[in-house]
């Protein structure tokens, strides 16, 4: 696949499986797809193994229900050196309905790593479009935000 591809989608019917006893999907399946797409985001981007570092901000505003088409879609938003940061949004319709629901977003940030485990870097993604640009944006303000965000967690992570 070419580097230059910065987005990815998938598409699944959500089964019994995936919901709880009122019909809808666990948050926890949603946060499981929105990884995987990302990774796969992450993957097509660096033509590399990758590993989540980050997931943030995630808004669940909607339910997703059983039997919907679910639709994930997965962008490339900021590279670093090694690091991708990946806007993911899910939509979700009742099956033979033409309008998709959004129903979750998020920023997950991966680092591509090689053989070892260590990081490897990545080509860099540079916005073209007004939305990439403006994305691009939006990486950088959450990054400045994390900064602070790390500084208050710190003395509860170690």
């Amino acid at each position: 696949m070419a580097r230059t591809k910065n987005h990815i989608e998938l598409q699944f019917l959500s089964e019994p499986s995936d919901v709880n006893y009122g019909g809808k999907v666990h948050g926890g399946m949603m946060m499981k797809w929105i990884d995987q797409a990302a990774f796969a985001c992450a993957l097509q981007w660096s033509q590399t193994y990758c590993v989540t570092v980050y997931v943030g901000g995630i808004r669940f505003f909607h339910p997703v229900h059983i039997g919907h088409l679910v639709k994930m879609e997965a962008r490339i938003i900021y590279t670093g050196k090694t690091s991708m940061h990946i806007a993911v949004d899910a939509f979700s319709k009742p099956v033979g309905q033409t309008d998709f629901v959004k129903n979750t977003h998020c920023i997950i940030v991966f680092v591509a790593v090689d053989d070892n485990g260590q990081p490897k870097a990545i080509p860099a993604f540079k916005p073209k479009t007004e939305k990439e640009i403006a994305m691009h944006g939006y990486a950088i303000k959450l990054m400045e935000l994390r900064k602070s965000i790390d500084k208050e967690m710190e003395p509860y992570i170690v």
